[in-house]
């Protein structure tokens, strides 16, 4: 009734003749005399859904109308807030259009923002819990909001002044839910950011909002179409876009997810009928829109879809311009930005003192220096690149004369407990527990004590501390060791089975180049084989003949280590560039012999130095098709002067390189080859080129078909460099130098437990097509 009431007023005020109302027998010209009415906007929440609100101001764009008030809840204060500051229609469709959904929507931290010193730790976890007062505790949201909040803060910073939201070229109000109280909160002032982004704090999706002395939730959960508050503020026209679901009937409330969504939504639910009658003019989008709250990857469809409602009033809409024309309409425009600022001090609240320092060293802001706002959330990234806090906020403080950066942080707990799963062929299935603490052992520092508990079991002790003033140098000390089953192959053919037990204990000293990217480090390290049998030689002989194999090595190592990829798994752009330089200072090797023709020996090991360099590059050729190409080349020298008549290549297994596997992220000198099984050729010399195409097929699911080729060789430098590409020996014989190849293709899927590939691939001299399937990370290499 009042919306036949509305378009018939309109219709005799853009007229000029009076006939009878419904309601009224008045003339209607007389309704606001000489003042112009005051319109508003209201737009509902609704996820995703929320985007179908941007015809409607694409509408009100060209007929001229502006609204004198703006409330918006969730999505639709997002929309409705960077309206209010002077958007206009079409240029937030820009917006939507180059916004990369994926990484705002819970995309987290770039790997190419996380420091140098703990991209090995990184993303590398299916579970990460916080470990407060003996409980362990779960976020309280399944989303990570960090690069949702850098993208409002940075499209609100032109009205980075304005603290009084009547302020902004259209009043707004946001609409939020204390979730202390349990009561509305219409926010009016403050950060425009802060705002809309605590209108959107979905319970259990994104991170409640700290806001003078309580929680901010969205605020659908009371008032998910916010009409009223419109009322309550004096407007006269009222128009509402709604995108919220119809509440479910008793037919549709079958199962579980429906019963919670009515739940959430039961207060707004019963608000909902009266503010939907309030509207003067109501755009209804819930017999249109077909896609869910969730469905950000489909922006651009939705937009499409939130056409048609705002078609069905277009002949509203217009007679509201006529009538308003004869109204002087508010100017609205987006303010102007400062390009450079110098700031004058920074305020750092939520950073617990001993990781002050370290934080503020990789912000790499300091005062008196000029910035534009992009440098501010590059210094931002780089605080959540420690991986010390949950969510890192900004606020610049700028008056005529001072600017001031409030960096809020919420760490994370000093102490978390994390796990992950792990299956393949090679060593079956395992779990992975870790603990993880900081500052435990001084500032700035971290330790990690994490088991594979497995058939075959790997355990791992690391502390590693930070110091420096700029804390860009850093100490690492590792005890790693692992018991393995492992099958021995020979002409590409199963052929036995040995225990192998392997143990190092790793120190090293590094500084960061560039300290998210690249560091230089001095090591020394103790490794230590062991080797026997898996079944008795008194009562089978095994391949090798022997009884036990022991030794362990000293070495002296440098190292350079660069990373900028931007993502651990499937990464689409970025360069993998180590290089490693070691010395053996000292052995032994103890080697007995279940054969009593074969003499034991138990002494010192030859002496060796390792030269070794490995390169990877990615990059896009299209947004579905990333380029692959890698390289490694590992050498072995053996030292010349020795008491060790024993050959090197033939027993010192410390000085070798492992080839073959599936295996992602593998142990320090194992090295990838799909088609072979893992550490079916243990050689001393290779040069390894690889080649792919990582196609992305869906959204988790990518494609890769690959090529690799491997020159390699059993004996000395001098003996392989001179045939590393000419020999015509072929792998399987374990001798001369040849050259492996395999083609094949990954099929991979980014699940939840971690990435499950699986690989047919073809090998030559066996000339075999070979197949694996793992799932998740192995605890294996730490830089």
């Amino acid at each position: 009734m009042g919306r036949l009431f509305t378009i018939l007023t309109l219709f005799f005020l853009a007229f000029s003749f009076v006939a009878n109302a419904q309601d009224t027998s008045k003339k209607p010209s007389t309704k606001f005399k000489n003042k112009k009415p005051k319109v508003a906007l209201v737009l509902s929440g609704g996820g995703a859904k929320g985007l179908a609100h941007i015809p409607t101001l694409q509408m009100l764009d060209s007929l001229g109308i502006v609204p004198d008030l703006i409330v918006g809840n969730s999505m639709g204060s997002i929309v409705g807030g960077l309206y209010a500051m002077g958007y206009s229609g079409d240029s937030i469709v820009d917006l939507i259009k180059q916004a990369r959904w994926d990484k705002l929507m819970g995309g987290g931290v770039s790997l190419q923002n996380v420091s140098a010193e703990e991209k090995a730790e990184f993303d590398r976890y299916m579970v990460e819990l916080d470990w407060v007062n003996g409980n362990l505790k779960l976020g309280n949201f399944l989303l990570n909001d960090q690069n949702l909040r850098e993208f409002i803060t940075l499209l609100t910073f032109p009205v980075y002044d304005v603290n009084d939201f009547d302020d902004l070229p259209i009043p707004f109000r946001a609409m939020a839910t204390d979730i202390v109280r349990g009561e509305e909160v219409i926010l009016d002032s403050g950060s425009l950011a802060l705002a809309m982004r605590a209108s959107m704090s979905i319970p259990g999706v994104f991170q409640a909002v700290s806001y003078d002395g309580t929680l901010l939730v969205d605020g659908g959960l009371l008032n998910n179409f916010p009409v009223d508050v419109a009322k309550k503020m004096g407007a006269d026209i009222i128009i509402g876009s709604d995108v919220g679901l119809q509440p479910f009937t008793m037919e549709k409330l079958q199962n579980l997810s429906s019963l919670m969504l009515q739940t959430t939504m039961l207060n707004s639910n019963i608000k909902r009928p009266e503010n939907r009658d309030m509207c003067d003019i109501l755009i209804d989008h819930s017999e249109y829109l077909t896609y869910s709250t969730g469905d950000f990857k489909s922006a651009l469809a939705i937009y499409e879809e939130g056409k048609s409602a705002v078609q069905d009033n277009k002949d509203t809409l217009i007679e509201l311009s006529k009538f308003l024309n004869q109204y002087k309409q508010r100017e609205v425009e987006l303010p102007g930005t400062i390009d450079k600022f110098v700031i004058d001090s920074i305020v750092f609240t939520g950073i617990s003192r001993p990781n002050l320092a370290l934080v503020h060293a990789r912000t790499e802001i300091e005062i008196d220096t000029p910035y534009n706002i992009a440098d501010v959330i590059d210094g931002v990234n780089r605080a959540m690149g420690t991986t010390l806090f949950r969510q890192v906020a900004y606020n610049l403080v700028m008056n005529d004369s001072t600017v001031v950066l409030h960096l809020d942080g919420v760490e994370r707990s000093p102490y978390q407990v994390k796990g992950a799963l792990h299956y393949d062929g090679y060593h079956g299935v395992g779990v992975i527990a870790n603990y993880t603490a900081r500052n435990v052992i001084g500032d700035a520092s971290r330790l990690l004590i994490t088991a594979d508990i497995a058939e075959q079991p790997k355990f791992r002790f690391q502390y590693q501390k930070n110091f420096g003033a700029q804390r860009d140098w850093w100490w690492r000390t590792e005890v790693y060791g692992q018991q393995l089953k492992q099958k021995v192959f020979l002409d590409g053919e199963y052929a036995d089975n040995v225990r192998n037990r392997y143990y190092s204990f790793d120190n090293q000293f590094n500084r960061n180049l560039k300290s998210l990217r690249s560091y230089i480090g001095l090591g020394v390290k103790y490794h230590h084989t062991n080797i026997k049998p898996s079944i008795n030689p008194d009562l089978y002989e095994n391949l090798f003949r022997f009884n036990k194999y022991d030794n362990y090595d000293i070495e002296l190592y440098t190292q350079y280590n660069y990373n900028n990829m931007e993502k651990v798994l499937f990464a689409t752009k970025g360069t993998i560039l180590t290089g490693y330089l070691g010395k053996s200072l000292y052995g032994n090797l103890q080697l007995e012999f279940s054969d009593e023709k074969i003499p034991d020996f138990d002494g010192p090991s030859k002496g060796y130095t390792k030269l070794g360099l490995d390169y990877e590059k990615r990059f896009r050729l299209t947004p579905q098709i990333t380029t692959i190409l890698g390289t490694s080349a590992h050498f072995t020298f053996e030292d010349h002067k020795s008491d060790n008549d024993l050959p090197l290549s033939d027993v010192v297994l410390n000085s070798m390189y492992y080839l073959g596997g599936n295996i992602l992220i593998p142990r320090n000198d194992f090295f990838v080859f799909p088609g072979l099984k893992e550490e079916e050729i243990v050689l001393n010399q290779f040069v390894k080129f690889n080649l792919g195409m990582q196609l992305r097929a869906m959204s988790n699911i990518y494609i890769t078909p690959h090529f690799d080729m491997a020159s390699v060789g059993f004996g000395n430098f001098e003996g392989y460099i001179k045939n590393a590409l000419l020999s015509p020996g072929k792998w399987t014989d374990l001798s001369e130098p040849s050259v492996v190849v395999s083609a094949g293709t990954t099929f991979s899927y980014n699940s939840i437990l971690g990435p499950i590939n699986f690989d047919a691939s073809w090998v030559n001299n066996i000339n075999k097509v070979r197949f694996f399937i793992g799932i998740g990370f192995h605890l294996n290499r730490s830089n």
